[in-house]
């Protein structure tokens, strides 16, 4: 064991062999950890007295980072030659823009010379945008849950040379880095072999499990997927919604499955469970109640108390959610959530050209929350007589609910429910209008204004789903403008996307959910117009994966594109977290594809199958894990509709029965054929006709959305 300072640095055996552990450091949960005191140093300048290579980058992380005293690199060849050509440790530090904890870190320790000097002496330090590079924060976001058990952000790692982990942690106060730091140098300078003896363990290890498991033929059935949806209900938090957890995370694609389960196989519990976490959210905290949008997480269970940082891919999936949520449950509470976020997105978060930005900062005036809560003297302010019900209604109390006497806005219960008891009412939607005014003249948090392909495409997602669930044809618009930026500024002609757009410019070779998520969007775009355009492009998309993606012996897709250079490990991820995996959105996309190119496109169908013989244990096992491949296993075992609406006014006949939620089936149709097999026979000159078909055998059709209803047999 070697001693240094108030520090132990030992090597012990645990469950993946050896780690270092350096005692009492370790900082470890997903959101970054509790300030545990700082130690400004006499050296410490700020200004832009300096600049480093991150200037040049586009990322808004990265350039937050441009003018520390450390020599931050971006990822790239010149880093990583320059590492092993002078024999130099690495410090790989990854975090996003919107990260607390990110800019607390920056603040103590990157912004202030005494570290600078120690990180530039002895390391190579690299600052990665996780959400330009998703593929780097995988891999090293696994080896540090392999190494400390969990893993969040901002991630410090230290690597050999080579770029292999052998430290990992999250959240440091400055002296306690500075410790870190000297004294893995001092380990690597006296005894490096132990340093190289730790990274072969950690390599074979993320080797292991990263290695192609066995698997047979999948054979979940009707039983299997019952038996998971009640692990999946044991997990659920029965009072307050959501997954059991001391912070909440919205996870709406988990969600999203369960209340499909739920409102398919008419399982009661199922839909409570979602009905209570749609409710709760919606009343909640985590929702922004004045200016519309999600926040990401609660730091409490009961969805009152918010990480306040905004972040788009939640909002996408949230939408697509709370549209299911109108459709099967009808509540006004849910259409104006919807509403809210929408106009949010569209006058927040939408540049000129139709692109999404990817979020917004926690933090204002670098307090986190200070541009969303109220003290109880503000709303007594601007609300006058208001004020009482206001108050009472939202639980702002003088004391304050949340810190330093400043209240978050959580509602007691639905309008139509508060009210209904009350012998006074007031306009809620006037007053938080008022609000928001006023809060629009605070300093707003920082925004981040890269467009990312794979948020854009499930924010897209969001507005048709929402357009699907209302009529609006405004949602429907807004996905389409969203759509042609993506094809005209991220598509190239031979169907390779681009991951990352700013300031004019595209830039990343994209990654596969990137992929995965625009093809399902465009699928979804034309089940909503029947324009075949759409449909075209989602194959081409499709045939680009398989191409550059797909691992015949893995029977998955990769993350990473084969003309992209290689990382220490290949990644096929399977599992869904709050992004579910491109993988089980593919296999969805490639399941109707296949349907409905049944004849020209076999082999998407054949992937599919071979995709769940992978995946099909894992399922059963953890299926609130593994929930996005629920829909392709519930209409193999089920069976699913295929809905062909054909005539001179199927737009009007499509949107009527869009409105009516059928969650397992397709949709095609249109004034011709469009060369698609389903719809040979099927137009009849001056009518237009719904057919209700299953496994390619129609019913007969009929001329009344409501009558094509009453064919779906339940």
């Amino acid at each position: 064991m070697l001693v240094f300072s108030s520090v132990r640095l030992q090597f012990m055996n645990i469950r993946t062999g050896i780690i270092i552990v350096l005692t009492g450091f370790l900082c470890m949960n997903t959101n970054g950890c509790a300030q545990e005191g700082n130690s400004e140093g006499d050296e410490q300048e700020k200004g832009h007295a300096f600049t480093n290579a991150l200037i040049n980058e586009s990322s808004p992380y990265l350039l937050q980072h441009a003018h520390n005293p450390v020599n931050w690199y971006p990822w790239g060849e010149k880093a990583l030659q320059k590492a092993k050509s002078e024999g130099k440790l690495m410090i790989i530090s990854i975090g996003y823009s919107a990260c607390h904890w990110c800019h607390v870190m920056e603040r103590e320790s990157y912004e202030d010379t005494t570290v600078a000097r120690i990180m530039n002496e002895h390391y190579i330090s690299i600052k990665i945008d996780r959400e330009e590079r998703p593929d780097i924060d995988q891999v090293y976001i696994e080896a540090a849950q392999m190494l400390i058990g969990s893993a969040g952000w901002p991630l410090n790692v230290i690597t050999l040379p080579d770029a292999t982990p052998v430290f990992a942690g999250t959240y440091f106060p400055r002296d306690r880095w500075i410790n870190i730091i000297k004294q893995v140098q001092e380990v690597y300078e006296q005894d490096p072999e132990r340093l190289t003896t730790q990274a072969q363990k950690i390599m074979t290890n993320l080797k292991q499990y990263n290695a192609a498991g066995e698997y047979g033929e999948q054979n979940v059935s009707k039983t299997d997927i019952a038996l998971a949806v009640d692990k999946w209900k044991g997990k659920m938090d029965k009072k307050h919604g959501g997954l059991q957890s001391t912070i909440k995370f919205p996870l709406p694609g988990s969600l999203h499955q369960l209340l499909n389960y739920g409102y398919l196989k008419k399982d009661k519990k199922a839909l409570e469970l979602a009905e209570l976490t749609l409710d709760r959210m919606a009343l909640g905290g985590i929702f922004d109640h004045v200016g519309g949008g999600f926040h990401r997480y609660t730091v409490e269970p009961t969805w009152q108390i918010p990480h306040f940082e905004k972040m788009l891919y939640d909002n996408g999936q949230l939408m697509s959610l709370y549209a299911a949520g109108y459709q099967v449950f009808g509540k006004e509470i849910y259409l104006n959530v919807l509403d809210k976020t929408l106009r949010f997105i569209t006058t927040e978060m939408m540049n000129t050209e139709g692109g999404f930005y990817s979020s917004y900062d926690a933090d204002s005036e670098g307090e986190e929350g200070k541009y969303y809560v109220w003290s109880s003297g503000e709303i007594e302010s601007l609300l006058k007589d208001a004020t009482p019900i206001f108050k009472d209604y939202y639980l702002i109390t003088q004391k304050g609910n949340w810190e330093k006497g400043y209240n978050i806005l959580h509602a007691k219960d639905t309008p139509e429910a508060y009210f209904s008891k009350s012998e006074t009412n007031i306009s809620l939607d006037e007053n938080l209008e008022i609000l928001r005014k006023a809060r629009n003249n605070r300093v707003k948090p920082g925004l981040d204004e890269k467009v990312l392909t794979a948020w854009n495409a499930l924010m897209m997602q969001g507005f048709i789903d929402a357009y699907r669930a209302t009529g609006n044809d405004g949602y429907l618009e807004t996905a389409l403008k969203n759509a042609d930026f993506l094809i005209n500024r991220q598509l190239d002609d031979d169907g390779r996307l681009n991951r990352n757009y700013k300031d004019g410019k595209s830039s990343i070779n994209a990654f596969f959910d990137d992929y995965a998520f625009t093809i399902r969007a465009f699928i979804s775009l034309y089940q909503v117009t029947f324009d075949i355009i759409w449909l075209e492009r989602a194959v081409k998309l499709s045939d680009y994966s398989i191409a550059h993606f797909y691992d015949a012996d893995r029977k998955l897709f990769r993350y990473k594109s084969d003309l992209d250079e290689a990382l220490i490990v290949s990644k096929f991820p399977v599992n869904d977290n709050v992004i579910p995996s491109g993988n089980s959105v593919m296999a969805n996309n490639l399941f109707v594809l296949g349907n409905l190119f049944y004849e020209e496109k076999p082999g998407y169908l054949e992937m599919v199958n071979g995709m769940l013989d992978v995946v099909a244990e894992r399922f059963k096992e953890s299926p609130y894990y593994h929930y996005g491949w629920m829909p392709v296993f519930y209409n193999n075992v089920n069976g699913f509709y295929e809905i062909a609406i054909v005539g001179d006014e199927f737009d009007l006949a499509m949107k009527e029965m869009q409105r009516h939620y059928i969650p397992d089936a397709i949709y095609l149709g249109g004034q011709d054929d469009q060369g698609l097999s389903l719809l040979n026979d099927k137009l009849v000159a001056g009518m237009t006709y719904i057919y209700v078909c299953q496994n390619k055998f129609c019913k007969l059709p009929v001329d009344d959305p409501e009558k094509a209803i009453a064919l779906i047999e339940r």
